[in-house]
């Protein structure tokens, strides 16, 4: 087990409260069950991770922006930019990307910064911001490709030097939103919406001049008005939740969603054969690219593991569940119903096809597995909720490791890690297994309780849902009506007797009262 943590790097939790932002030594913890704290709190508006960790971007008023190294937490270099409303760091942490409100096309609102130095290396006007917009510059995950999407065209830039301006441009007539492969960059994906009465298609082309001459794959869709485009590693499938504002069928108020598979050979382009109607809730890849996971259907929802050619590998079950998350190993999932949902969470083992166990995290917000996959973490967090605020860990079999209150939070983030740093899961397990798992205590950092939680809780079979308030009024019922007094709690069962003596007095003094008439 010394030799895990020592060959693995410490796992890391940015958590952002009213006051700031704190930096946590991640589990497992060695003070008393309690986390260390690598960096006290700091005032700031908004703080995150690059992609890989490498950096931390911290707004700490409307005009500063700080950049950290993350591994000692030393300031890199600060940005003093008046108004800005948006910043964005590459997946490297090598270029700052940030967003500032204009009033004037001649005012280029959109800058990029090189961190290193500190200099603008590209600038443009952009009007609004939006989700399809922002950032305005996509990178591979690599930085190998830029691209940026503008009207009727994608725009290709060289990543290392942006002197040379745009490289090529890929003409697409109507283009509304782009998605560039990750890793590698090779591929893009672009949504074109309908218009007069053409259907809206979703088409991939790779990111080199000479072959962008023709989409390697397109597919078309009627009754379409907005997309969600999902890479797999090693950009060679592209998956397309297509969402529709009207459902004709008049079986969902929120319209209807279908789930559309895509490859860059051109050896698929349809749908994915779903068992169930209704609509796509989520969908993830694994990460080596070969498998993915469907949560679908009406309630109970359906989730369903796929392989890259669409054959089904293995189904989950139903239940009230829609949400996926796939640990970075590859080897277990974690399905679950957040949201409106009441927060049932069943953990599997993928490899072995088997469930390891269920629990749940009522009212929360976010969820992620830590970099290890051995770890998965869920918030609940302000302002969605603004009571109950609280940061839960649990074993990648679903025990509870560690819970802590909060009066407010705002976020919690793994702070993400190379797979390349990190051990193989089989023995990372060990080292969970090996450990005494103990619940803790709701308030403060967490005291061990007297009982010790299962390692290796039996899965138990869902039951039928049941609102709040009908849950309440079976307990009520149960102390105040049962005959049974087994089944009676001692303060109700101290209260009937006295209920009974009552009535045996009243009788004997109403008896004894016509006895002397």
């Amino acid at each position: 087990m010394a030799a895990v943590v020592e060959t693995s790097p410490v796992l890391e939790i940015l958590v952002r409260e009213p006051e700031g932002y704190s930096i946590w030594n991640g589990p497992p913890f060695n003070n008393n069950n309690q986390p260390g704290i690598k960096l006290e709190k700091v005032p700031c508006i908004s703080a995150k991770f690059s992609e890989d960790g490498s950096r931390l971007t911290v707004t700490k008023t409307d005009s500063a922006i700080s950049i950290y190294d993350s591994c000692n937490l030393k300031e890199i270099r600060c940005f003093q930019i008046p108004n800005v409303a948006a910043s964005a760091l590459s997946p490297c942490g090598t270029y700052l990307q940030t967003f500032q409100k204009s009033t004037t096309p001649q005012e280029k609102n959109v800058v990029l910064w090189n961190i290193e130095t500190g200099d603008p290396v590209y600038q443009q006007f952009q009007k609004n911001m939006t989700k399809a917009t922002w950032p305005s510059i996509r990178f591979s995950s690599d930085e190998a490709v830029a691209c940026r999407l503008a009207t009727n065209e994608i725009q290709f830039f060289d990543a290392a030097d942006f002197s040379k301006g745009i490289l090529h441009r890929l003409r697409i007539p109507g283009v509304a939103a782009v998605e560039l492969s990750k890793v590698p960059g090779s591929h893009v994906a672009a949504f074109v919406p309908e218009s007069k009465g053409s259907p809206a298609s979703v088409q991939i082309y790779a990111c080199g001049k000479e072959l962008q001459s023709q989409p390697l794959a397109r597919r078309s869709f009627f009754r379409c008005s907005s997309v969600q485009l999902n890479w797999n590693h090693g950009s060679t499938g592209l998956l397309v939740v297509v969402q529709s504002d009207v459902d004709k069928t008049n079986q969902s108020y929120y319209g209807e969603s279908k789930l559309n598979y895509l490859t860059t050979d051109g050896t698929h382009e349809g749908l994915v054969p779903l068992r169930k109607e209704g609509p796509i809730h989520d969908v993830q890849w694994s990460f080596s690219g070969k498998e993915f996971a469907v949560v679908y259907g009406f309630m109970p929802a359906s989730a369903t593991v796929f392989d890259k050619k669409c054959k089904p590998l293995l189904e989950l079950g139903s239940g009230p569940y829609n949400t996926i998350r796939w640990n970075p190993k590859g080897k277990f999932l974690c399905l679950a119903g957040f949201g409106n949902l009441p927060g049932d969470m069943a953990f599997w083992d993928f490899v072995d096809k088997k469930q390891l166990g269920t629990t749940r995290a009522e009212c929360s917000v976010t969820s992620e597995w830590s970099a290890d996959g051995r770890y998965f973490m869920t918030a609940t967090t302000a302002p969605r909720l603004q009571v109950d605020n609280c940061i839960k860990f649990f074993h990648y079999n679903g025990s509870l490791f560690f819970k802590k209150m909060f009066d407010k939070l705002f976020q919690a983030d793994w702070k993400p890690e190379s797979q390349d740093k990190l051990g193989e899961i089989a023995e990372l397990i060990k080292s969970v297994d090996s450990m005494k798992v103990e619940e803790t205590k709701p308030q403060g950092l967490g005291s061990t309780s007297k009982k010790p939680a299962s390692v290796n809780p039996r899965a138990q079979k869902p039951a039928a849902y049941r609102p709040p308030h009908a849950k309440n009024a079976a307990v009520v019922q149960a102390e105040v009506f049962s005959d049974n007094y087994g089944e009676m709690s001692k303060n109700a069962l101290r209260n009937k007797k006295k209920r009974e003596k009552q009535k045996e007095k009243r009788a004997a003094e109403t008896a004894a009262a016509s006895d002397a008439t």
